[in-house]
């Protein structure tokens, strides 16, 4: 498709679905956007106090501690070892968030006004505005294309989002490797990587799918999810230092910086585990109890082997089903916000307390 405008804001139309759930005599659960809803760990807010006093501008490349952290945390839990992180050409920075780089890698890396970037047949709608723009089309592919002609990156999404699809090693070495031989990057969206449930995600830049370089790859990871810090907006850039020193460089410029307190609060996230495990059994139990309600309630649930969501069907379109969960005082986000291919599904987040996930679960089951 040709792009030449922003697509309209999408939880917009979801207007009418959060009227009628609103009516529910037990309330809302709101089970679309995703946000997280428990305590950040009480270690972010220590560090960041302790930061406080930040007089001085932070550098776009972000601090040794944030960058050190960063580079013990994609060894100890992905098994990726990065170029030095502390070295002149960097393999690694802080972003502000994740969307943020997602909207504004295409521009950062320096392709704007002509080419292609390929995107998942069902995406994040993030993937879709950060060609919009600079500028570019998109073409929607879970397989490498024949031809690559004018497409000058690629993105891929493991575990997924809407969907919690992950790819496998062969899935992710052929892309790696049509992107080598066409000279073109490949970004790996991997914000969920530390949810995995039936599967274990692997990282575009493991060894075993990267091989011994991480040549014309890139990785983009967040503690919105895995810290329960997306208040903090707080993300990570790794991969070829070629790559990382170009988006470094023109971040730079536009003062794309994240504040020194935040980043202090990273480095100490970043070499933690215990809190990310206890995340994990939140949401973890989170989701038994809402897939074993979904299903039983007459619906499908397809993926979502990883992640944050339910990818959930019932066969027919999408906005059918919204309205249907709406009636119980549940909103869920449509597949059609995600691409084509998602118009006969629906999104069922796990980012509520447990009060409002066992609402849902009463819902469903009665």
């Amino acid at each position: 498709m040709s792009s030449t405008q922003l697509p309209d804001f999408p939880w917009d139309s979801l207007r009418p679905a959060r009227e009628r759930a609103a009516g529910h005599p037990d309330g809302v659960v709101d089970l679309s956007i995703g946000t997280p809803v428990d305590p950040t760990p009480a270690l972010l807010g220590a560090a960041l106090a302790a930061a406080s006093d930040a007089p001085g501008y932070p550098t776009a490349l972000g601090t040794a501690d944030v960058r050190t952290a960063a580079a013990g945390w994609l060894s100890r839990r992905l098994g990726v070892t990065l170029a030095d992180p502390l070295g002149t050409v960097p393999s690694v920075l802080p972003t502000v968030g994740s969307k943020e780089l997602v909207a504004l890698l295409p521009t950062l890396l320096g392709f704007s006004g002509r080419g292609t970037v390929v995107i998942p047949e069902v995406a994040y709608p993030t993937y879709e505005v950060g060609a919009v723009v600079a500028g570019l089309d998109v073409l929607r592919s879970d397989t490498p294309p024949p031809s690559s002609d004018g497409v000058v990156l690629v993105w891929l999404n493991s575990p997924g989002n809407p969907h919690g699809r992950v790819l496998t090693d062969d899935q992710l070495r052929a892309w790696v490797a049509w992107g080598r031989q066409h000279g073109v990057p490949v970004v790996a969206d991997e914000c969920y990587v530390e949810l995995g449930w039936d599967v274990v995600p692997r990282s575009v830049l493991h060894p075993a799918v990267a091989g011994d370089t991480h040549a014309g790859l890139l990785a983009v990871h967040s503690l919105s999810k895995q810290s329960t810090a997306a208040g903090y907006r707080a993300g990570l850039l790794s991969g070829d230092p070629a790559l990382v020193a170009r988006v470094w460089e023109t971040r730079r410029h536009l003062g794309l910086l994240v504040p020194t307190p935040v980043q202090a609060a990273m480095a100490a996230a970043l070499s933690d585990d215990a809190h990310v495990e206890h995340a994990r059994a939140l949401y973890g139990a989170r989701r038994d109890r809402l897939r074993a309600a979904v299903t039983a309630s007459g619906h499908r649930v397809e993926h979502s082997e990883a992640g944050l969501y339910l990818w959930v069907t019932r066969d027919e379109d999408c906005w059918r089903t919204v309205d249907r969960f709406a009636g119980l005082g549940i909103v869920v986000a449509p597949g059609a916000f995600y691409g084509p291919a998602g118009e006969r599904h629906v999104r069922m987040a796990l980012t509520a307390t447990d009060e409002r996930i066992d609402a849902a679960v009463a819902r469903l089951t009665s």
